[in-house]
């Protein structure tokens, strides 16, 4: 204003100070965004900066008058423009930077985020720069010098949203935008309604992603046009009609402010489309300004008025059902589906003044023409319009609303139905203001309209009838009315804020609510409605107390169990859960109403508690139904076993309801209604089933003693399954189920616990008593299981728990005192000697135990492998004891006795030939020799005569000849170590002998061809020589008497065989023997004196036993030449003259005969093993004893006895 600043408060319009420092006209003024700055420029070619608290700080000057001031957004740099040059101040240096430029500049405008600043210039060029001054895009637009540029600005809306300081901060910086022009004429803020609402969803905005920079420039080639930060024009040029003398954007850039040469602002889009006309002027407007975050304006004239607006932005909105429709950017048409939240914008060019929605069709008012839009298809969630009429005529109205086929204009007391053509087909005019008019639905083309009258009047019109009628008349102004799904009621709200309900066939006022701004019924529960007010929810259920909860803003629209809500300029479904009203009908026991509001949306919660309700009820129907809807299966089939048993003709509701107490766990109510019943059993059976025992005596009572014990029982198998063992078997022993006890306690090892049992339990009860025997066999009690089974008496059972014990003593004697358990006790045991590897015990237990058979087959193998392994003393034992067992058998089996007689000799003559194969075996296999050279060259002899028939496994001939060879070479029996060797070529002879054995038959060339005399042996009974190699085998050449032979070094005894003659038995003969006949002892006078016929002698005589006239010499005669064996055998007379010394007997048991030998020379004493009858001398005998303590032939102990 002139040369001083004017400083105003907006608030009341009262001037705070005007300030002095400029000498000219001041031209521009220019706040900084954070409002502790602003800067003034002058005619006087100084800019002047000053703080909030209106002091001056800063001035600096340049050539020309200063056009135009700008403060940097995001800095205190600030812009001063003149006529012929720029400077960018800083308050961080020191001087300002000044940059020339070739023509006026008019504005100058920053971008939001600091970083360019445009230039208007006045030959219609634009010019941007970066923050250092240099040009980086110049605009040249169509009219140039023609067109002056005179105001332009950057849209402040973009991605940098977050520097926008909250509107309570910038109050200080609303000062900056009044200019004082002399003789201020104040003007009252005026009121522009209609003209839009500003949306705040955030999915409406621009895409943020995209540099948002844009420029509107006006020019007075009287356009309006807009470029991007790249210098490229948006969209066309837009004719004004009218110099444009400022351009300004509201905060968010959602609108345009423009004023100039036709008097007014003009409020357009953003993209530049005219709203309308804000406040008109007597003069030129030269500045316009929206203060910050804020709808307020101001206005500067030419004429030195300075207007303050409120711009208010009115709700344009439509609601049929789920769709809601709202106008957003002034310009475009958002269809929202409130179930779905599905948006739909409809884009327009024209600001939008009025919307109506109905079912598939939108009705969209611009100023000029109505459009009418419809979906394309019929489906609920169809989103998708198309036009399908246009109304091109300007109405007037104050409400519009759409039906199927007319729309429905109201202006004030009148209501004008129109066809989609425009044309009008019938008008209704009421008796006063219309308050509030709704579309209830009908036909198409005959649909019913609902209207609310400020004289309380309410009536329904039908589009096709002319007349209106009344429904009914209150005494207070209509706000807002909805009616009933089945049109039986309806719910007013009147000016007064209370909610009426009336039923619209009898006109009677049913209940009133107070604190109403807005009511909807439930669309599918004619019961229901909703009403909001004092920021409440309020939900009311027929004539139930109200249910409150906390909600701002209006009802609309109450569908299910979403409400519809709108709160300022947000339309929103809230999700009521109906539980409220389901409890209030619960209460009542009203199910069936309590199922339907439940199905318009409850919790899960609500459903079990609905269907416990109605199953408690025995509303069986309602209570299947909400079971189903909360997938409870285990309530489903009791419903339906209580369906089944009810078409059966059962009619007990008490024990229906027990039943259903039981299910719910209302165990003791359950049980009383069995009682009640007369199903005590039910009861019992409950309680046990559920363990809970306690109870279950309780009920019982005093009652019979049986139900006690099956209770005990039952309880006893619980605690058995819930692992507690303890509890289940003394509950068992107390109910005398003892087997179960003793199972539990056996199978937890509880010993004590079994011996308990054990002893308590009488002997007759044999079956537990087992059980107990075998749980303390399985426990490794063997003790505690042989005193059960003693107390049972089950001596079987007591064996065979020694013998798996292996408790052989206590078995043996057992099967003592009761033979008819010897097998019992020796096949194991001997079994269990066998597994031990004790095969020799165990073939005599099996002898012992009878099993014949057994004993032998463990024999055949012991000496299979004693052969193959080359065991060879082993094999001679275990064949001698094969042959004693044969023998055992033929004893035993009549059957069988030739065939074990022939086993018998066979196996001891096997016996034999092992026995002594073993010593050659060790002579030729190991390095040194055990035995004098005479053995050795015996028993080779002796082998190889006992050879004759066949070679049993293992037995070498080459060994028994290598053996036989080498010993007759150093004995000096050349002719046999001759032979030896010959037959030895006629052999497979085995490498490592093989050098030996041709170099002995070599050398053995160089000997004589005769044998030693020393070595032939001598035939006892006929005193020959005998070959040194035999023909026959082991007897003599001669008379054919088998020779005897010393079991250790097989000399041939001087032994004579003699068999008894028939008649005389084993023990007669024995008798007789024993019989000494007296004879003169002589033995002192050793020269005797024989006298015979014809010669007399004397002798000395060495042997005073054997006399001339000994009767068994004179039996050792026999017949020369014969080859048949005559053997000698003696009567009772020579019996009764042999001595019992100088005769040997081998005693063999039956069905064997005893073999009887004379020695023939006493003096040389002879010892006969007394188990396997071998015959040794008896130093020899003695020897080996000493050495193995027993018998080498059949290894019997020297301790054992005799038998």
């Amino acid at each position: 204003a002139g040369n001083r600043l004017l400083v105003y408060d907006t608030s009341d319009g009262t001037l705070i100070q005007p300030l002095k420092g400029h000498k000219d006209t001041v031209y521009c003024v220019a706040y900084a965004k954070d409002g502790k700055r602003f800067a003034s420029g002058s005619a006087d070619k100084s800019v002047i900066i000053w703080t909030s608290k209106l002091e001056g700080i800063l001035k600096y000057t340049h050539n020309d008058s200063i056009q135009c001031v700008s403060y940097n957004p995001l800095t205190h740099q600030l812009a001063s423009c003149s006529s012929s040059d720029f400077g960018l101040w800083s308050p961080e240096q020191k001087s300002v930077s000044k940059h020339k430029t070739s023509s006026k500049i008019t504005c100058c405008s920053w971008t939001n985020d600091g970083q360019y600043l445009a230039l208007g210039m006045f030959n219609g060029i634009v010019s941007i720069r970066n923050k250092n001054g240099e040009e980086k895009v110049k605009i040249e637009r169509t009219g140039g010098a023609s067109s002056p540029i005179w105001s332009i600005c950057w849209n402040p809306s973009s991605r940098w949203g977050s520097f926008w300081s909250r509107a309570d901060e910038q109050e200080e910086s609303a000062h900056s935008y009044l200019e004082e022009i002399p003789g201020l004429k104040s003007r009252p803020g005026s009121r522009q309604e209609g003209e839009g609402h500003e949306e705040k969803d955030p999915s409406m905005h621009l895409n943020l992603d995209e540099r948002n920079d844009i420029l509107a420039v006006a020019d007075w080639g009287q356009k309006l046009s807009f470029y991007q930060l790249s210098g490229k024009q948006i969209g066309k040029d837009r004719l004004l009609n009218f110099d444009p003398c400022c351009v300004s954007y509201f905060t968010k850039g959602e609108y345009i402010l423009l004023g100039g040469s036709d008097k007014q602002v003009s409020l357009f889009t953003k993209d530049g489309v005219r709203l309308g006309t804000i406040g008109e002027q007597s003069s030129w407007v030269w500045t316009c300004k929206v203060k910050p975050d804020s709808n307020y304006v101001v206005i500067g004239c030419q004429d030195g008025t300075i207007s303050f607006y409120q711009l208010i932005f009115s709700t344009v909105h439509g609601l049929y059902k789920d769709r809601y429709a709202y106008r957003d950017s002034m310009t475009d048409v958002i269809v929202q589906h409130l179930i779905t939240e599905q948006k739909v914008r409809i884009k327009g060019r024209e600001l939008v003044k009025k919307i109506a929605i109905y079912k598939n069709r939108l009705a969209i008012q611009m100023p000029e023409k109505i459009l009418i839009y419809e979906l394309y298809s019929d489906d609920s969630s169809d989103m998708y319009y198309r036009v399908k009429e246009k109304i091109v005529k300007k109405f007037e109205c104050n409400l519009l609303v759409v039906c199927s086929d007319h729309i429905i204009l109201c202006q004030e007391k009148r209501l004008q139905c129109l066809s989609f053509s425009g044309i009008k087909e019938r008008e209704w005019l009421m008796e006063s203001l219309i308050r509030y008019i709704k579309v209830i639905g009908g036909p198409p083309g005959r649909e019913g309209l609902l209207v609310g009258l400020k004289n309380g009047q309410i009536l329904k019109i039908f589009v096709d009838n002319v007349f209106a009628i009344v429904l009914l008349k209150q005494s207070t102004a209509v706000r807002c009315l909805d009616m009933s799904a089945s049109r039986n009621k309806l719910a007013v709200v009147d000016e007064n804020d209370t909610c009426l309900v009336y039923d619209i066939h009898t006109k009677e006022l049913l209940f009133q609510e107070p604190n109403a701004n807005s009511v909807a019924w439930n669309t599918q529960c004619e019961d229901m409605l909703c009403f909001s007010g004092g920021g409440y929810l309020n939900i009311k259920a027929s004539n139930f107390p109200v249910h409150q909860q906390k909600l701002q803003g209006f009802v609309v629209g109450y569908n299910g169990s979403k409400i519809f809500c709108l709160h300022v300029f947000s339309m929103s479904a809230v999700e009521v859960p109906q539980s409220a009203p389901m409890y209030q009908y619960l209460e009542r026991k009203m199910f069936k109403e309590a199922y339907q509001i439940a199905c318009l949306g409850v919790t899960d919660t609500d459903w079990k508690e609905l269907a416990m309700e109605a199953l408690e009820g025995l509303e069986f129907e309602t209570a299947k139904k909400a079971f189903t809807r909360v997938r409870d299966l285990r309530y489903l089939e009791l419903i339906s076993s209580i369906e089944e048993r009810k078409k059966h003709g059962e009619s007990n509701n008490e024990l229906f309801l027990a039943d259903v107490y039981a299910y719910q766990g209302k165990f003791h109510e359950a049980a009383k209604l069995y009682k009640k019943s007369g199903h005590e059993d039910l009861a019992l059976e409950m309680y046990s089933d559920l363990r809970m025992f306690d109870y279950a005596k309780d009920f019982l009572g005093s009652g019979d003693p049986k139900d006690t014990k099956m209770l005990i029982k039952k309880q006893a198998d619980w605690a058995k399954n819930i692992n507690e063992p303890k509890a289940a078997v003394e509950m068992y022993l107390s109910a005398g189920e003892h087997m179960k006890a003793i199972e539990i306690s056996g199978d937890h090892g509880w010993v004590d616990m079994l011996i308990e049992i054990a002893r308590k339990l009488d002997k007759a009860e044999r079956e537990p008593l087992s059980k107990c025997a075998f749980y303390f066999k399985k426990l490794d009690n063997p003790g505690y299981a042989a005193e059960t089974y003693l107390k049972v008496g089950d001596l079987k059972a007591l064996v065979h728990l020694h013998v798996e014990t292996h408790r052989w003593e206590e078995a043996f004697a057992l099967s003592e005192k009761h033979p008819e358990f010897k097998d019992d006790v020796y096949v194991p045991y001997a079994q269990w000697l066998a597994e031990n590897d004790r095969f020799e015990e165990a073939q005599k237990a099996f002898h012992r135990a009878g099993r014949q058979s057994e004993a032998v087959r463990v024999l055949e193998q012991l000496t299979h492998n004693a052969v193959v392994e080359s065991r060879f003393n082993d094999a001679a034992y275990y064949y001698w004891m094969l042959s004693m067992q044969c023998l055992d058998i033929a004893q035993e089996n009549e059957q069988q006795k030739t065939e074990m007689l022939q086993k018998f000799h066979h196996f001891q003559h096997l016996a034999e030939v092992y026995h002594v194969y073993h010593s050659i075996q060790r002579y030729t296999e190991e390095p040194f020799s055990f035995h004098l050279p005479e053995t050795l060259f015996n028993i080779s002899r002796f082998l190889l005569h006992s050879l004759t028939k066949e070679t049993p496994l293992g037995i070498s001939k080459v060994n028994t000849l290598f053996a036989l060879a080498k010993q007759s070479k150093a004995l000096g029996a050349y002719k046999l170590a001759r032979h030896a060797y010959d037959k030895l070529q006629g052999l497979q002879i085995p490498a490592r002998f093989q050098k030996s054995i041709e170099l002995g038959s070599l050398t053995i060339r160089s000997k004589p061809f005769h044998d030693s005399e020393e070595l032939v042996p001598l035939c006892y009974r006929c005193s020959t020589n005998n070959p040194l190699l035999n023909n026959l085998g082991n007897v003599c050449i001669n008379c054919r008497q088998p020779f005897v032979f010393s079991a250790s070094s097989y000399e041939v005894l001087h032994l004579v065989e003699f068999y008894l003659e028939d008649g005389i038995t084993d023990e007669e003969a024995v008798a007789l023997i024993d019989l000494e006949a007296p004879r003169l002892n002589k033995r002192e006078n050793k020269w005797q004196e024989i006298m015979t016929d014809n010669a007399q002698s004397l002798r000395l005589d060495d042997n005073t036993d054997i006399i001339e006239d000994d009767p068994f010499t004179a039996k050792l005669s026999f017949v020369q030449g014969g080859s048949e064996f005559v053997p000698v055998v003696v009567n009772r007379a020579v019996l009764q003259s042999m001595s019992r010394r100088d005769v040997l007997i081998k005693r063999w048991p039956r069905p064997l005969r005893w073999q009887y030998y004379r020695s023939l020379l006493p003096d040389a004493s002879i010892t006969m093993c007394p188990s396997c009858f071998q015959m040794f001398h008896t130093e020899d005998y003695e020897l080996l004893v000493l050495q193995h303590n027993c018998c080498p032939f059949c290894r019997r102990r020297i301790d054992e006895s005799n038998q």
